[in-house]
């Protein structure tokens, strides 16, 4: 016997989507595009065009952002920002 868990039926998948919340999906897209987009910054995996869809996608989220979260989200944006430049800079 396996140790994994039976497959969720489509029914079950339907009553736990209707569950999210669309502000907790949103943090959690902003979560992980600013995961992707530092990573695509780092020298090792550095992928400038990557990083900057990324973070262009992650600014324009902002405004959706629950306001009580949205200040965080915008600090990252501007973080990320000054994280491309100088990852963009010529050595």
């Amino acid at each position: 016997m396996s140790g994994s868990a039976p497959e969720p039926t489509a029914e079950q998948l339907v009553e736990e989507l209707k569950k999210v919340k669309v502000g907790d999906l949103l943090l959690h897209t902003c979560s992980m595009l600013a995961s992707l987009a530092y990573g695509k910054l780092a020298p090792e995996t550095r992928d400038l065009p990557d990083a900057q869809l990324a973070i262009e996608a992650l600014r324009a989220l902002v405004p959706l952002v629950p306001e009580a979260d949205r200040g965080g989200i915008q600090q990252v944006v501007s973080n990320l920002q000054l994280a491309y430049a100088g990852a963009a800079k010529p050595e």
